[in-house]
């Protein structure tokens, strides 16, 4: 017990010996976070973090456009290949239209 009270007694004390460094005034340390250089480092920095995540996230949205054949890969789906004569011919082969009407169709669109 008296071990114990000792350690305490000896703990207690030197917990609170550095308050008084940390009580310090910022002016009374030279260089406290560098108080020279104002604010430009920070503006700098931060534009520099955007542009580094901006341009990782747009590498990755090229690189998945590339592999799914999004707009900007040059990937054109067979769907998006068609002329329009070629639409009408399925339309009429389906048996949407008669004989007459893909005629008429098929004139207007020579025209």
């Amino acid at each position: 017990m008296m071990a114990r009270l000792k350690a305490a007694l000896f703990v207690f004390p030197s917990a609170f010996v550095s308050l008084p460094a940390l009580a310090q005034a910022p002016a009374d340390r030279p260089g406290y976070w560098h108080p020279d250089w104002g604010w430009g480092h920070m503006i700098f920095g931060s534009l520099m973090m955007i542009l580094f995540w901006g341009g990782i996230i747009l590498l990755i949205i090229l690189a998945v456009r590339w592999i799914g054949g999004g707009p900007s890969g040059g990937h054109a789906s067979p769907a998006a290949r068609k002329t329009p004569v070629d639409i009408l011919q399925e339309r009429f082969a389906r048996g949407e239209i008669d004989k007459d009407e893909f005629e008429e169709r098929k004139r207007l669109l020579s025209d």
